[in-house]
């Protein structure tokens, strides 16, 4: 039992690093803020969270950002941003994942689900918390007129968070499709 969840943790941990140097290989998109980076660190997360449970992938988001935040890569709230984005895209992925049948339809279902709730949600708390906070951290001053925020998030925030869960969408499919079995073994042998 001792071995098990040993190696669970190391699991973690490594899909933890590992999902730290993809967060390195960012490009922003020509026609939004430059500041909004497509990068694929959700995808050790995303393995995390199928062969393990959302939580696991909750895990790997957490360890990725506090690994970025204790090298000095970013500042609270834009890491606290991509802590929530990557919960909201992971999360719904694993709970379909694991709760109907594990296959492709599941992942492409849940990935859907993900990049709605991930694209709505951080609207959302862009609209009334980040943008705000950002503004007071950053002395941002027009982030506090209501139409400088409303188009922020309508065209910045939303199209963003809609394209980064196609593109990881894209990105992990085939993945998951190649690398099925070895998740259905690795998540039989720790289980």
């Amino acid at each position: 039992m001792k071995n098990r969840k040993l190696l669970k943790l190391i699991i973690l941990a490594l899909l933890g690093a590992i999902s730290l140097v993809l967060f390195f290989f960012n490009f922003p998109l020509p026609f939004l803020p430059p500041y909004l980076k497509i990068d694929f660190s959700d995808i050790p997360a995303l393995m995390a969270s199928l062969i393990f449970s959302p939580m696991a992938g909750v895990i790997v988001v957490g360890i990725k950002n506090l690994l970025y935040m204790a090298i000095g890569g970013g500042e609270p709230v834009g890491v606290a941003s991509n802590f929530l984005a990557g919960i909201m895209f992971v999360v719904p992925v694993a709970i379909l994942y694991h709760k109907f049948k594990k296959g492709v339809k599941s992942v492409i279902s849940g990935l859907i689900a993900g990049t709605i709730i991930m694209a709505v949600g951080m609207s959302i708390l862009n609209y009334l918390i980040i943008l705000p906070v950002y503004a007071w951290f950053m002395g941002m001053e027009e982030m506090h007129i209501t139409s400088v925020k409303f188009y922020a998030v309508l065209y910045g925030i939303l199209p963003f968070n809609i394209i980064k869960g196609i593109v990881v969408g894209l990105m992990f499919v085939p993945l998951f499709v190649k690398m099925r079995s070895w998740i259905e073994q690795k998540r039989l042998d720790i289980a």
